[in-house]
């Protein structure tokens, strides 16, 4: 049993073996204080010793990472900072995101931060860890916002099924946006919303709870964006585990053909929408085309099918018909 001692050759008691779980040589210091104050590289060399035994894969740069994470910087601060001392309090959180990580849990989760679009944002298992691909959706938003015609109001947008709240705050922080709705069903990730938004400052983004475009009560934005469940329920075995195993379902299952969320969402765009206004969606690479063609068979127009920074289909844009073209 960990924490177990055992009688030595000698007679004295010595501790069991140090297993992928046990970080008490990361944490030793706060409960036994010594003349000289340990190092960050010192915490870094023992974390990434952990990492290794328990086969967690480049153990050098995770560590780095769940470091930085911490202190939301760049990598490089586990390198800048490895000759200071560092904090006790610091340790202690370094040490419960490796046991996270040593115990599969995704690097993320095990910081408790994302990275996105330049922004730390505090994620943990009740919302999806935001990823490249969705920084991308945030760029066909801007892009379509750049082409709008000179002395329009202020955009209102709604991001529908916000989770951590990433999409909802870039465009609050990146645009000139009346207002961005942040949607979600889940109170659960709302919450994880809230605290980003505050932490933030994102003023412009209004939390609301409901599913798809309900909680907009009628009214109409320029903006429909979303990142929807888009998994088939069939593919749901098949995702790597630290996907399958950590994060919520209800944010990835889209059904049977994991398209349920996409055509519902698509058949209420058409409404919630002002005349000229724009859909923008994240969707499979293997049902983009699929995803445009429901667009269209919804009303919408102008759907494009656009490649994400890997190069694979990954974006579905359209827009609602301008006044007089209904």
């Amino acid at each position: 049993m960990r924490g177990e001692k055992r009688p030595s050759a000698n007679g004295s008691v010595a501790p069991s073996p140090l297993t992928p779980f046990d970080l008490s040589p990361l944490t030793s210091h706060v409960s036994t204080p010594t003349s000289r104050a340990r190092t960050v590289g010192q915490a870094l060399l023992e974390a990434r010793q952990v990492l290794d035994v328990a086969g967690v894969p480049d153990a050098a740069r995770e560590s780095s990472e769940l470091y930085a994470s911490l202190l939301r910087r760049p990598a490089s601060a586990a390198w800048l900072d490895r000759e200071l001392p560092i904090a006790a309090t610091l340790e202690v959180e370094l040490a419960e995101a490796v046991r996270r990580r040593a115990a599969g849990w995704p690097q993320a989760y095990a910081a408790g931060r994302a990275n996105f679009r330049g922004r730390w944002l505090s994620v943990d298992r009740r919302v999806l860890i935001p990823r490249p691909e969705t920084e991308g959706l945030v760029d066909v938003v801007l892009s379509w916002l750049r082409r709008r015609a000179l002395g329009q109001p202020a955009p209102s947008v709604a991001d529908v099924g916000t989770g951590c709240g990433a999409i909802a705050i870039a465009l609050a922080l990146e645009t000139e946006a009346a207002r961005v709705v942040a949607i979600d069903r889940s109170a659960d990730a709302l919450d994880v919303a809230r605290a980003n938004v505050a932490e933030h400052g994102a003023v412009r983004v209004e939390p609301r709870e409901g599913d798809l475009v309900a909680p907009l009560g009628g009214a109409q934005v320029d903006v429909l964006v979303s990142n929807p469940p888009y998994v088939a329920t069939a593919e749901w075995e098949r995702l790597e585990p630290g996907v399958r195993d950590f994060e919520p379902r209800a944010a990835l299952d889209g059904g049977a053909d994991g398209l349920g969320p996409t055509r519902e969402l698509l058949r209420a765009a058409r409404a919630a929408l002002r005349p000229g206004g724009l859909m923008a969606l994240e969707v499979d690479a293997s049902r983009a085309g699929i995803v445009a063609g429901l667009a269209t068979e919804a009303g919408l127009v102008e759907c494009a099918v656009l490649e994400d920074l890997f190069g694979r289909p990954r974006y579905v844009r359209a827009g609602r018909p301008a006044d007089g073209c209904d």
